[in-house]
């Protein structure tokens, strides 16, 4: 029984945290599929496809060395600043919808960041490894850490999983800056109507909180390790 530093009569006061970030994780998921959902049921004006729509904004742009192509799954659609190629998934590439050509000009967003040297896109690209290696083994070095009863396990751990965390917040403004250069050029190009615009920022406005969603549960559970790394002591 703990009084004082977050626990009470046996309970551990962080396990809150970790149920608020699950319940805001499910409604932002929730949201985003059904957004998706709705405007991937939308035709639009032009007619064009998402692979087409996005073609014709790197193209405005200059960006001939941009490729666009197919990958599977539905909603894997990344820019990969490595290979110069802008990803589109089954659920984008070859369809009409308003949500289809909103996500393709979404990741053409990234594409234009890329080329015009954005620097917290070049940050996350540099957080990558580091992210990725911290979201695989931060936790496990973690636990071991809280049964050998060793510190520096915990600290590594704790410091793996701040820099994930930190990947994440970078990541923030990397995806609002892209939706935003998306929906200028989607409107500058006359391709879409006031109302077919008012549901592509819906589109990527729900894909956004995705990650405000995400670099909140990782906040939570950054706090729930200190909490057990407080009590540990």
């Amino acid at each position: 029984m703990y009084y004082g530093n977050g626990y009470a009569y046996g309970m551990d006061w962080s396990y809150l945290l970790l149920i608020g970030a699950f319940i805001l994780s499910m409604i932002v998921q929730f949201k985003m599929q059904s957004t998706f959902g709705k405007y991937s049921r939308v035709a639009t004006r032009s007619g064009m496809t998402g692979a087409q729509v996005a073609q014709m904004i790197l193209q405005s742009e200059g960006l001939i060395n941009v490729a666009v192509q197919p990958i599977a799954g539905s909603l894997t659609d990344h820019y990969d600043p490595r290979t110069k190629t802008v990803n589109l998934s089954q659920t984008v590439y070859g369809q009409t919808s308003l949500a289809a050509q909103s996500v393709a000009a979404h990741e053409c967003g990234h594409a234009i960041q890329d080329a015009r040297g954005y620097a917290p896109l070049r940050w996350r690209s540099s957080l990558v490894p580091i992210a990725n290696f911290g979201s695989r083994f931060s936790w496990i070095l973690f636990i071991i850490g809280l049964f050998m009863a060793s510190g520096l396990l915990i600290k590594i751990g704790v410091l793996l999983f701040a820099l994930t965390l930190l990947f994440q917040l970078v990541t923030l403004p990397v995806e609002f800056n892209a939706s935003s250069r998306a929906l200028a050029k989607l409107e500058n190009s006359g391709w879409m109507s006031t109302d077919e615009l008012a549901g592509s920022k819906q589109v990527l406005g729900a894909a956004a909180m995705t990650y405000v969603a995400s670099a909140c549960t990782s906040l939570m559970y950054l706090l729930r390790m200190l909490s057990l790394s407080g009590r540990r002591r």
